[in-house]
């Protein structure tokens, strides 16, 4: 792997009750997190290759951690995200090399299909700041009770020659959805709107 990481973090969120009512199956979210050395820190480069490639190596990696957290199947998904927090040595467009080109198509291996677009967001930050990582369906944007995210943050990263990579992979949408619109179960995938 091109990456130098620093360090790998995973953790699973579980809401059992909402408003008072039982949340039951329970909905999850994992999100899996890669602190990684900037290459580019410090300095203007034209060519984000590397960061590309970067970007393809830790989609599969990350996606696969947040499939086995669950402790589910590739198929068993329903909704993805990504993200990335460049550290002050850095410039957002570092962010945008590691998320657009490259990092969608492993992660949408690691869940099997992911027809639609993953959402994403990208900022510049320091340590303990915190990162929010959008969620969408991964086969049908229109799934409105997986319109989510989820927060990240570590206490000492990403540091200035750093950026901050997360993945998040649900096997739910909301707890409680009840705002109308194409459910799960009528998601067809197959041009990632519906």
């Amino acid at each position: 792997m091109s990456a130098d990481i620093r360090k790998i973090a995973v953790w699973i969120e579980e809401t059992h009750r909402e408003m008072g009512q039982a949340i039951s199956p329970a909905t999850r979210k994992a999100v899996a997190v890669a602190v990684i050395k900037n290459p580019f820190a410090g300095s203007y480069t034209e060519d984000l290759t590397p960061l590309m490639d970067i970007g393809a190596e830790l989609g599969g990696l990350l996606g696969d951690k947040c499939v086995a957290a669950l402790g589910i199947t590739p198929a068993q998904a329903e909704s993805y995200g990504k993200a990335a927090m460049v550290g002050e040595g850095g410039e957002l467009e570092h962010a945008a090399a590691i998320l657009h080109p490259k990092l969608g198509a492993p992660l949408r291996v690691a869940v099997e299909k992911g027809a639609a677009l993953v959402p994403s967001s990208k900022k510049m930050g320091g340590p303990g700041q915190v990162l929010d990582v959008p969620l969408g369906h991964k086969d049908a944007a229109y799934v409105r009770s997986h319109f989510d995210g989820i927060e990240v943050s570590l206490n000492d990263a990403p540091r200035a020659g750093e950026i901050l990579v997360a993945v998040a992979v649900t096997d739910s949408g909301r707890p409680l959805p009840r705002v109308g619109g194409l459910t799960h179960a009528e998601a067809i995938g197959k041009d990632g709107l519906r």
